[in-house]
């Protein structure tokens, strides 16, 4: 059987993955209807790591879950943790294409923190695009006529954190084994939000337990396809993929809640899609001539 690229393969996968990831944020907002945001964080954490813990011994069940990369990787988990508690809190306060208008800013923030953490420099084209991708979130938001809320400010702590947790990985991924980067942020988030939850516990229902394992599945099966789909095409094929959460989520948000994004939200959405898409190609350009240097 041959080992070559198989492009359409690829975007079918990555295309199944972030319906999969769209599916457990629309589950996280159906939780948060009733329960206190920690809560959700927390119960989403608790029905995710026993499918982690079975991923972890499918890939490898002798597997060492001692970090080779201690501080890098306990940094990771802080922010995988703060970055948690943002987006959850963001998903059970705002439509869902709000969310996304905020959220899908993070290839930007990444371009734009590599510089001083990774020393990659911005050129002048690459700034002109991020200016540009911002000014999407201009035109989604709307300022002046939106009624700005915290969970506005906790979508854009949680594209930030988004963003360092992605450089992190980058740094730790060619070195740390797999089970480190997926367990120890999931064990966090049910240990630190365990803390809060006798303050904030509300019982649970069987509905609410088949949400909450729906989403644990959910969000495994997602990253399964994401790394079949990376094995199977090249990163230019399945990046882009990632902008079909927006439909899904749209979908979905109508479909539950009768969520409608204004016309300001789409075309802005539409803006940042454009945006990051260019990032994309602009970097798979620069690639070809660094290998040539």
């Amino acid at each position: 059987m041959s080992n070559s690229p198989t492009p359409l393969r690829g975007a079918l996968l990555s295309l199944a993955a972030f319906c999969a990831y769209a599916c457990s944020d629309v589950s996280i907002k159906a939780l948060g209807r009733d329960l206190n945001s920690f809560q959700v964080m927390f119960f989403a954490a608790l029905c995710t790591l026993p499918f982690v813990l079975g991923q972890i011994y499918w890939m490898d069940r002798k597997a060492s879950l001692k970090p080779a990369l201690p501080m890098l990787t306990y940094g990771r988990i802080v922010i995988s943790l703060f970055g948690s508690a943002f987006v959850t809190y963001t998903f059970t306060h705002l439509p869902l294409a709000q969310c996304y208008a905020i959220f899908f800013t993070m290839p930007l923030i990444i371009t734009l923190l590599a510089w001083p953490l990774l020393g990659e420099p911005i050129d002048p084209v690459r700034g002109m695009i991020i200016l540009l991708g911002f000014g999407g979130v201009l035109i989604a938001l709307q300022p002046g006529t939106t009624t700005f809320h915290l969970a506005h400010l906790t979508a854009i702590c949680g594209a930030v954190t988004g963003a360092l947790n992605s450089l992190m990985l980058r740094k730790i991924g060619h070195r740390e084994k797999a089970g480190v980067i997926l367990l120890y942020p999931v064990l966090a988030q049910v240990v630190g939000a365990g803390l809060i939850m006798p303050f904030v516990w509300h019982p649970l229902s069987p509905h609410d337990w088949s949400i909450g394992l729906t989403m644990g599945f959910l969000g495994t099966a997602g990253g399964l396809f994401i790394i079949a789909a990376y094995r199977a095409a090249p990163a230019i094929v399945v990046a882009p993929m990632q902008y079909s959460q927006i439909m899904w989520a749209s979908a979905l948000g109508l479909l539950f809640w009768g969520e409608r994004p204004s016309l300001a939200t789409t075309l802005g959405i539409g803006v940042i899609i454009a945006a990051g898409l260019m990032l994309l190609f602009a970097a798979g350009r620069r690639q070809p001539a660094k290998s040539l240097a």
